[in-house]
């Protein structure tokens, strides 16, 4: 069977150093955030999360909506940046499982803090145009 995940690096070698500028810390997370973008990503790491491995037919059929050339491209941009692994049994047909890298299963606490800070805004609070101005106070 091919293992992808033993070809690709996932996390970044090294100790984690401070930002020192705010500047520099909101480039990194930007980074961060530039990983998950894609409109099934999160969807599929979802899917994944737990330890879970599932076929390629198994996620297209959880993932309503998806189209399977979305699926291919979003999948191997998970592999790529290394959240996912991927093993292709030698099989006919071929069976291709998916499941999160140790990488890939560190983001389920952020994520989940995430959930939770939304949740405390209200899911049926309307995103308001003036959310995040700040503005002078009137003299």
């Amino acid at each position: 069977m091919a293992r992808t995940h033993e070809k690709v690096g996932y996390a970044p070698e090294g100790e984690y150093d401070e930002p020192a500028t705010p500047e520099i810390a909101a480039e990194r997370v930007e980074q961060a955030l530039e990983l998950l973008k894609g409109r099934w990503k999160l969807v599929i790491l979802f899917r994944l999360f737990g330890g879970k491995v599932q076929r390629f037919s198994e996620l297209e059929r959880a993932i309503p909506g998806i189209s399977q050339k979305m699926l291919i491209q979003q999948l191997r941009q998970m592999e790529r940046d290394g959240m996912i692994w991927r093993i292709t049994h030698p099989e006919v047909p071929p069976r291709v499982e998916y499941g999160l890298t140790e990488w890939g299963q560190a983001l389920c606490p952020a994520l989940d803090t995430l959930l939770r800070w939304a949740a405390k805004r209200g899911a049926s609070s309307p995103v308001s145009p003036n959310l995040g101005r700040v503005t002078a106070p009137r003299a």
